[in-house]
This record gives structure tokens, C-alpha cells and sequence, in this order.
């Protein structure tokens, strides 16, 4: 495996490669084109790696299944669609086609009947939905990569074989070998970065994303099940690949995703990071209106960045009052911000022994009106374990400060809420701030102590919360730090008074000298 140094310096090759390759193309846009293309590689060597390894315990060693002729390859396509989820003809390898690829004059259309082909390959079977539309970014006859076809064509093939360098080898049936996920995830990072908010909105920063899934498994080491309501391009379910998923093979990752492109992103980012078709299930829908999970549920840890301040239906539609996500509360979250009706939709989801980990934005934690109601009901029911204020500057597109809001029903042992102040566990990276494994391991260790620490943490009875308008803001409840320096207004004035002493002093030698040069 790849030390992390090594790992590193493949990340800034290849995000050079992809920076360079774009040329005047737009980076947003470019991205599909990049991300689709590795995702196209994978899946050719993974369908590759999968014949050849039953080929050659058969005992046929020099077995190569890109040499085979589409014809003799056709009486594998059952075994493999009900394994694999899907089938590809050698022909249309992205190893084959990408060694032609600058002399295809057809490369366009090539192209797009091949991504049409492997999505029907699942046609009529368990995989459908799941390979459904997955290239339907890939648009091959964008204006965007040219003119004209014949340019159009000479950039497709480029990106073909810039991909095909990069050293991406992988083992697909080693956990421990990520190196197309973790490459996919970095360039996600990188072009979110540069997008600013639109970044932002379908890509959580990973050390956030690791610190959400540790809070959510804390304690529970039988977890079956994982769920993010809006999900985005995956980042948060698949830290528990990388931890839980090596010890249970079957976790299972449930997500929706409003957004189409996001809605593919978080397809392509479970088949790169190994999860077979048959344990993900990720659904394209709004999430508060037309949720795709509840006869799923529960989930034993959820983890979400839903979008902040969200504009949603809320009072306007008579039927949400009585919703059985929202209709506890007694009230639905205000329509100009749907974020406790993301809380509400979660903390129905839950199961008994489950934890939910939540980002939200700050002022849900302290408004009035309706949102005050949501905290009270939740205050009340003990359902709030743990507040949790992160630095500024964590997300791509957000300057602000986020939180932390971690839910439980009755896995609560006390009728408390822990309040932790981590504004300051942060290590300054250009013109962002980022989360160490030092500071989630200091805020891990808060969590797991539950007790007061001075400027750090806080443990609030719920009665206590409540008697102050519900208010959940960390700053009501953990003293800050006073970092001003401490001034000694005696020793400052002897030192004055000493100051002007020696000046008085030096003012009379001096006047004294220019006595004795007039002489």
C-alpha cells in the first residue's frame, strides 16, 4: 500500500494532469469528463480482473479477457451482471479503446454507445437503477471541448489517454487498496475548491466527514446499516467503508440526493470505492417531500451536511403537518430554512440504539419561533446528546462557523447535553482552515469523557437548556478563553516613571555638553 507521502505526490500529478488537460474548458464543467473517464477505467479493470481471476484458478494463466473476441466473451455476461452488476464486450475496454482513441474518427459516438450499452447491460435486472444514467454527464458532443466534432474528439481522446497513465493500479478485492477512490475523492476536493459555494454543496471535507462517521459509530460496534438523507457525492457514507465496512463486509449505505450530477457522483464514488451494487442504494429525489428510505429504516448511524438555510414547502403544504417525520414536533421547521426538517427526517430514521451526526447551520441553534419549538420538543425527549461548534472557514463556499448536532433516542444515559467548543482545534492550510487528526481525537476525547473541561467542554442539564429559550449555541454555555495579554498597570507606570526619569537625566547632560561648547 501506497505510505501517505507517495499517495500525495500521485494527488498533485494528477491534479496537474487534470489542471492542465482542461485547457480553456471550464474546471466545473471539466470535471465530468475527468471523473467519468477514470470511472470508466475502473469498471473496465474491474470486469478484466474478474474473468481472469476465474480464468486462471481454472487453471488458464496466461488468460486475458481485453484479448478475447467479443463473441467467445458474450456467455459470461450473466454471471457476470448478477455478480458484477453490469457487463462490458472487450471491445469496448477502456483499455482498448483508449490505445486507438486519437486515431477514432467516431470516438464520440463510440464512446456514448459503449456507455449506453454498459447501462443496459443491467436492463431487467437487480443493478438497474444503480447503473442507470451513471455516464449521462459525460456529454461527448459538448460545445464546451470544441467546435467541432473532429476537436470535440481530439480532446475526448486526450483525457482518454492522460487517464490511462496515471498509475492507478489497484486490487479489487483489497480493502486496503483504494487508490481509484482515493484519487476520485481528491480530485472531487480540488475541483470543489475551486468552485467556491457551488463546491461546497456536494462535497464535505474529509476530515469532517471522518470526525461525523466517528461520532456515529461511537460505541455501536454492530452497525449493519448507515444513511445520509442528502448525501451528495458520497463522502460521509464511505468513511465507514474505510472502518466499519473492512470488518462487515455487508454494511450496507442508504443515501438520497436531490441533485442529478451529485446523484451520480455518489453512484460512481461506491463502485470506486469497492461497494458492490447490491450493498448500496442511493435514490434521486427531494428528500423532506418524497423520502425513498422509510421502509428501510432504521439506520443505526446516520451522517449528513444537509443544504443550510434551505427554502422548502414547510406550512404551505397541508400535508406536512401530519407526516409522521414532522408531526412529533408539533410543528414544521420555517420555510425560508428546512434545516430541522432535515433533523426531524433523521431523527426518524434513527434507530433506538443509533446515533445520528449532524452539520448545521449556526442559527438553527438559537432562533425563535417555530425552530425554538423543534429544540424544545427535542430538549424534552432527551434526543439531543452532544453540540459541537466547529471552526470557521471548514467548507468550500462558507466562511462561517458551523456545528455539530448529534442525536440519540434512548441510547442517552443522562438528561444532558454536552456542549464542546472546538472554534479553536484548527490548522490554518492556504486560505482554509482544516481538521488535524489531533483536533477530531481531542474532540473525540470530549465526546467520550462527557464532563466539563474548562474552555473546551460543558455538560447542561436539558432543564436548564430549556429555561434559556432552548438555546443550543456553544458559546451560552462553554467559557471562552480570555487570549488578551494581561497588562500590569503598576509595572507599566514604574517603568514610565523610570522612563522619565532617565530622560530628564539625559536632558540635562545634553544641555549641560551644549553649555560647555559655547564657551
Amino acid at each position: 500500500m501506497a505510505t501517505s507521502n507517495e499517495r500525495a505526490e500521485l494527488h498533485k500529478t494528477i491534479w496537474k494532469i487534470a489542471n492542465d488537460l482542461r485547457g480553456s474548458v471550464d474546471g466545473w464543467e471539466f470535471k465530468a469528463y475527468v471523473l467519468g473517464s477514470i470511472f470508466y477505467r475502473f469498471i473496465s479493470e474491474n470486469i478484466c480482473d474478474y474473468f481472469n481471476t476465474r480464468m486462471h484458478e481454472a487453471g488458464y494463466p496466461d488468460f486475458d479477457y481485453a484479448d478475447m473476441s467479443d463473441a467467445d466473451a458474450l456467455g459470461g455476461k450473466g454471471d457476470a451482471v448478477q455478480t458484477k452488476g453490469f457487463f462490458m464486450l472487450p471491445s469496448q475496454l477502456f483499455q482498448n479503446v483508449a490505445k486507438n482513441a486519437d486515431q477514432d474518427e467516431n470516438l464520440n459516438e463510440h464512446l456514448s454507445a459503449i456507455f449506453h450499452s454498459i447501462e443496459a447491460s443491467a436492463k431487467g435486472t437487480p443493478s438497474e437503477d444503480d447503473m442507470r444514467g451513471l455516464f449521462s454527464d459525460f456529454s461527448v458532443d459538448s460545445a464546451s471541448l470544441g467546435s467541432t466534432v473532429i476537436k470535440r474528439n481530439q480532446l475526448l481522446a486526450k483525457v482518454l489517454k492522460t487517464v490511462a497513465q496515471m498509475e492507478l493500479g489497484a486490487k479489487y478485492n483489497d480493502t486496503e487498496n483504494d487508490t481509484f477512490g482515493d484519487t476520485y475523492e481528491f480530485l472531487m476536493q480540488m475541483y470543489a475548491s475551486q468552485a467556491g459555494k457551488s463546491g461546497g454543496e456536494f462535497f464535505t471535507p474529509q476530515q469532517v466527514s471522518e470526525l461525523l462517521a466517528r461520532l456515529a459509530s461511537y460505541g455501536n460496534p454492530n452497525i449493519q446499516k448507515v444513511y445520509d438523507p442528502a448525501c451528495g457525492s458520497g463522502s460521509l457514507l464511505l468513511k465507514f467503508s474505510k472502518t466499519i465496512g473492512r470488518r462487515n463486509p455487508n454494511l450496507k449505505y442508504y443515501g438520497q440526493e436531490v441533485n442529478p450530477t451529485t446523484y451520480n457522483l455518489c453512484r460512481i464514488n461506491m463502485f470506486l470505492h469497492n461497494v458492490n451494487f447490491d450493498n448500496f442504494d442511493i435514490r434521486l429525489e427531494d428528500t423532506l417531500l418524497k423520502p425513498q428510505h422509510m421502509q428501510d429504516a432504521p439506520f443505526d448511524a446516520i451522517v449528513s451536511n444537509p443544504p443550510y438555510s434551505l427554502k422548502w414547502e414547510g406550512k404551505d403544504n397541508t400535508l406536512l403537518i401530519n407526516d409522521e417525520r414532522y408531526a412529533p414536533a408539533g410543528v414544521l421547521a420555517p420555510k425560508s430554512a428546512a434545516d430541522l426538517a432535515f433533523a426531524m427526517h433523521m431523527l426518524w430514521h434513527l434507530s433506538e440504539r443509533g446515533t445520528a451526526a449532524i452539520v448545521e447551520f449556526p442559527g438553527v441553534l438559537y432562533r425563535g419561533g417555530d425552530e425554538k419549538k423543534i429544540r424544545q420538543y427535542l430538549l424534552k425527549n432527551n434526543y439531543v446528546d452532544t453540540v459541537i461548534q466547529l471552526p470557521a472557514n471548514l467548507f468550500f463556499g462558507v466562511g462561517i462557523a458551523t456545528c455539530i448536532i448529534v442525536l440519540k433516542k434512548s441510547a442517552k444515559a443522562d438528561a444532558s447535553v454536552l456542549f464542546i467548543d472546538a472554534s479553536r482545534l484548527f490548522q490554518k492550510d492556504g486560505n482554509k482552515n482544516v481538521l488535524l487528526p489531533e483536533h477530531q481525537d481531542k474532540i473525540m476525547q470530549l465526546f467520550q469523557n462527557r464532563k466539563d473541561e474548562q474552555y473546551l467542554a460543558r455538560l447542561v442539564k436539558n432543564d436548564d437548556i430549556l429555561a434559556n429559550d432552548a438555546n443550543l449555541s456553544v458559546s451560552s454555555y462553554v467559557e471562552q478563553e480570555d487570549t488578551r495579554e494581561v497588562i500590569n498597570i503598576s509595572e507599566v507606570n514604574a517603568k514610565l516613571e523610570t522612563l522619565v526619569a532617565e530622560a530628564n537625566d539625559l536632558n540635562k547632560k545634553i544641555a549641560q555638553l551644549i553649555k560647555e561648547i559655547e564657551k
